[in-house]
C-alpha cells in the first residue's frame, strides 16, 4: 500500500505529524482516561473504539486530503494528544455539512499548558494555506469551559445550540477574512 503524504507541522513547543500504528497504546491511554472523555462521549473509549479512531484519522488523509495529527512535545517526543480537521458527516441540526470540523483532545498531563491553542492554531494555519480561507466548525459540550476557551482564542464564535447524540451541544464557527 502506498504511503500517505501527511504534512508535519512544527510549532514553538510541538510537532504535529501523521498518526501511526505505534501511536495506538498512547492514544488508548488518553482516550481511556475519564478526564479526557468527560465531555467527549461521556465514557472512556475501548481499545476497539480507539483503533477505529486511528484508522478513521488515516482514512481522512487518504480520502479527503486532510485529517488529524498526533501531537508530540518537542524535545521529549512525549504524546500530547490529537488535533485536526475532519468530515464526520454528523447527524446534527443545524447541519454544517460541507464545512471542515476541527477537534482536539489532549492527555491530562498536557491540560492547562496552552498546547491545545498552539496545536489548533497550527492546524488552522495549515488549512488556510492549503484550502484558502473557509468556514471551519467545532462542537463543544456547554460544560467544557477549557475547550470553549481554546475555541475562542482560535477565533471561533457560537452560531447555534443544539444536541448531538442526545446531549446539549454548542456549535461554533470560524470564518476567516479573505486575504
Amino acid at each position: 500500500m502506498p504511503a500517505i503524504d501527511i504534512p508535519a507541522i512544527d510549532t514553538e513547543r510541538l510537532t504535529l505529524r501523521g498518526p501511526r500504528r505505534e501511536d495506538f497504546e498512547e492514544a488508548f491511554e488518553m482516550w481511556g482516561d475519564p478526564r479526557v472523555t468527560r465531555y467527549i462521549g461521556g465514557k472512556p473509549s475501548t481499545r476497539e473504539e480507539v483503533w477505529s479512531r486511528l484508522l478513521r484519522y488515516v482514512g481522512h488523509w487518504a480520502v479527503m486530503g486532510y485529517g488529524f495529527w498526533v501531537v508530540r512535545e518537542k524535545g521529549t517526543s512525549r504524546f500530547v494528544g490529537e488535533v485536526g480537521l475532519a468530515d464526520f458527516r454528523r447527524e446534527i441540526e443545524p447541519s454544517f455539512e460541507g464545512a471542515k470540523e476541527t477537534g482536539w483532545a489532549l492527555s491530562p498531563w498536557a491540560h492547562g499548558k496552552g498546547f491545545a491553542t498552539e496545536a489548533v492554531n497550527a492546524a488552522l494555519r495549515w488549512a488556510d494555506g492549503r484550502f484558502g480561507p473557509e468556514r471551519v466548525v467545532c462542537i463543544i459540550d456547554p460544560g467544557n469551559e477549557a475547550s470553549l476557551k481554546v475555541a475562542h482564542k482560535c477565533g471561533f464564535r457560537e452560531f447555534a445550540r443544539g444536541s448531538y447524540k442526545g446531549e446539549p451541544t454548542l456549535m461554533l464557527e470560524r470564518v476567516p477574512r479573505a486575504r
